[in-house]
C-alpha cells in the first residue's frame, strides 16, 4: 500500500469520526447492584458519580415527567407485546437517607402501552395530564396531590395501531409526548415497518398540536422510530432508530435537533459515517428521493444501539455531563452484536465527542438490563430507568 493510499485512508477516517468521538474521559468506576428478588449484577459509572437503587419490582418500566406539583410519574408497558395491562405509576415520597422512593402508586391502570406522559398548565392555570398510548393521546384534567385522575379523558389525535411483528423491525408500539415552550404539544409515532412505503401519512413523523389538540401539523418526517423527545432553549431535540435491513453495521442511530418541515428520508435514505446514502432496495438511483436533500444528524451512533431517552446537563455539573446530553442506548435485539446497553454522554447539544457513562447492562451475553429514559430530579442527580430489570436507578454527583 502506497504511502498515498494510507494518507487518504487516514484523512478519510479522521473525517468519519471528527463528528462523532468516543473517548473515555472519565474513568467508570464498578458499583455492585442487588436488587430485593436476589439478582446481582455489577454496573459501571463514571467517576463522581454514585448509584442507588430507588425503585424496584416494576415491568417494562419506561419514561419519566414532572408533574405540577413535583411528583414523578413513570409509564411501564408491562412487556414487549401488545397489551392492555400497561401502568402509570406515581414515584412518591423520595427518602434522601435510603435514596428511595417510599411509595410506587398506581395513577392509571389497564392501558394499551403507556410509553410516554407530559404536563402542561395552560394560561388560566388548569393543569393537564397528558398521556400516550399505542392509539390514541389522551389528557386528563391534573388535580394536585390526587392518587387518580379526576374526570374522563379528551382524546387528542389517534394514531395507526397496527403493523408487523418485532422480529420483522416493525410494529413500534411506542408514542413519545413532548412539551414544548412555545406552548405546542409534539408526538413522535414510529414506522409500521423495518422498511417500507407506508400507507398511513402520519407513521414514521413527529407531529405538532394546540395544547387541546387543534390545529395539527407534521413538524418533520422520514423518521423511523423517534422515541426520545426532548424540548430544550426553543429546539426539540429526538433520538431515532435506523433500519435493519442494511447489515450489522449500518446504518447509523442518530440523535439530532429537529427542523421544522425537516425530513429526515427515511425509507429512501439512510446516515453511515456522517454522510447520507441511498437505500438501493426503497430508492433505486434515487429515483423516488433525492438524499441530498435528506436532512442529517449531527450525533450518531453505531447501527442497532437503539437511542431512546436522553436529557441535558448544564455547566454546574461534573465531566463528563457538563454542557452534555445523556442519552440511553437500549441495546440491539440480537445481543450478539453487543451494541449500545448503556448510557452515554454526548456533548455540546448533541454535536461533539461521546463518552460512555453508565456500562454493564450486558456482559458476557447476559443481559441484566436495558436503560430507557433520563430524567433530571433535582440540581445534582437524575433518574434513569431500566425496562428490563423493572428497576429505577437515582444517580447523584458526589463531589462538585
Amino acid at each position: 500500500m502506497t504511502k498515498l493510499i494510507k494518507a487518504l485512508i487516514f484523512l478519510a477516517t479522521i473525517s468519519v469520526f471528527s463528528f462523532l468521538t468516543f473517548a473515555q474521559s472519565s474513568r467508570l468506576i464498578p458499583h455492585k447492584i442487588t436488587l430485593a428478588n436476589g439478582k446481582a449484577y455489577t454496573l459501571n459509572l463514571a467517576e463522581a458519580y454514585d448509584i442507588k437503587v430507588a425503585a424496584e419490582g416494576l415491568k417494562r418500566v419506561r419514561f419519566m415527567s414532572r408533574a405540577p406539583d413535583n411528583r414523578i410519574f413513570v409509564t411501564d408497558m408491562f412487556n414487549l407485546t401488545d397489551n392492555k395491562k400497561g401502568v402509570v405509576y406515581i414515584l412518591d415520597g423520595f427518602d434522601e437517607t435510603t435514596k428511595r422512593f417510599k411509595r410506587v402508586i398506581p395513577y392509571l391502570t389497564n392501558l394499551r402501552n403507556p410509553n410516554s406522559v407530559a404536563f402542561y398548565s395552560d394560561p388560566s392555570g388548569t393543569d393537564w395530564f397528558y398521556l400516550a398510548l399505542t392509539d390514541r393521546l389522551l389528557r386528563y384534567r391534573y388535580e394536585k396531590g390526587a392518587n387518580k385522575p379526576a374526570g374522563q379523558p379528551e382524546t387528542l389525535a389517534t394514531f395507526p395501531d397496527y403493523g408487523l411483528g418485532y422480529k420483522y423491525g416493525g410494529w413500534h408500539l411506542t408514542r413519545t409526548i413532548a412539551v414544548g415552550g412555545n406552548g405546542k404539544i409534539y408526538i413522535s409515532v414510529g414506522s409500521s415497518c423495518n422498511s417500507c412505503e407506508e400507507k398511513e401519512e402520519l407513521r414514521a413523523t413527529v407531529i405538532e398540536m394546540d395544547p387541546d389538540g387543534k390545529n395539527q401539523r407534521y413538524f418533520a418526517r422520514g423518521l423511523r422510530n423517534a422515541v426520545g423527545l426532548r424540548w430544550l432553549e426553543g429546539t426539540l431535540y429526538a433520538t431515532n432508530m435506523g433500519s435493519d435491513h442494511l447489515g450489522p453495521n449500518k446504518p447509523a442511530d442518530t440523535m439530532t435537533a429537529v427542523k421544522e418541515n425537516g425530513n429526515y428520508a427515511w425509507p429512501y435514505c439512510y446516515q453511515s459515517s456522517g454522510r447520507v446514502f441511498v437505500d438501493e432496495k426503497m430508492n433505486p438511483r434515487a429515483s423516488k428521493f433525492d438524499c441530498r436533500k435528506a436532512d442529517s444528524a449531527p450525533a450518531a451512533f453505531p447501527a442497532h444501539s437503539s437511542p431512546l431517552g436522553l436529557e441535558y446537563f448544564d455547566s454546574t455539573w461534573n465531566a463528563p455531563l457538563k454542557d452534555s446530553f445523556l442519552v440511553a442506548l437500549h441495546g440491539s435485539t440480537r445481543k450478539s452484536l453487543n451494541r449500545g446497553y448503556k448510557v452515554v454522554s454526548v456533548a455540546q447539544k448533541g454535536t461533539g465527542r461521546q463518552s460512555d457513562f453508565l456500562t454493564g447492562f450486558i456482559e458476557n451475553g447476559i443481559i441484566y438490563g436495558r436503560p430507557a429514559d433520563i430524567f433530571r430530579l433535582t440540581d445534582d442527580a437524575f433518574l434513569i430507568t431500566d425496562d428490563r430489570a423493572g428497576v429505577v436507578y437515582y444517580i447523584r454527583q458526589v463531589s462538585r
